[in-house]
């Protein structure tokens, strides 16, 4: 039996993160949150590209033109989509969702979802640095395993400066 677990990466890798400025007092959070927990793994300021976008839905488009560019070994994705009093809420949380699915499974990139979809403020503090978790440091965590875990899979070795995901497994 084979089991596959994250492993130190040899190098570090190339990670973009794409926050919504739109709900700026949680994303805000959950950007420093992302980017202390990158400090803390030691991944160079020029291994990292931060792009501020103005709202959720305009995540998805981001994170397909970043994948494109086959420079980035994952793309995190952070936000805030907090209900309100229309169903506004449901159609933006399912556009940024399948959104980014389509662009990781299109480019065989981790897209780490590291939006927040709550009902109120309250929760969404809470889900970026609060008492519940933080999203931001999370999804960091998440892209690094992520990376690992595929790069075994294909039996690729880490770059750098890209990840490619050998999709020949026989």
């Amino acid at each position: 039996m084979k089991i596959i677990t994250a492993k130190e990466l040899e190098r570090p890798f190339q990670v973009a993160v794409v926050v919504s400025r739109f709900n700026k007092q949680v994303t805000n959070l959950l950007c420093e949150g992302a980017v202390q927990r990158l400090k803390e793994l030691e991944i160079p300021n020029d291994h990292v590209t931060i792009v501020w976008v103005p709202g959720a839905v305009e995540i998805p488009i981001t994170v397909k033109h970043l994948a494109k560019t086959q420079r980035y070994s994952a793309i995190i994705t952070l936000g805030a989509v907090i209900r309100g009093e229309t169903g506004h809420y449901d159609f933006v949380c399912k556009q940024v969702s399948d959104g980014c699915l389509e662009v990781a499974l299109e480019y065989c990139v981790p897209v780490i979802f590291g939006v927040l979809t709550t009902d109120n403020l309250e929760q969404a503090l809470e889900r970026a640095g609060g008492n519940h978790s933080h999203a931001g440091r999370d999804s960091v965590d998440a892209a690094f395993e992520m990376v690992s875990v595929l790069a075994q899979i294909g039996g690729e070795k880490i770059k750098a400066n890209q990840f490619s995901l050998d999709t020949n497994l026989s």
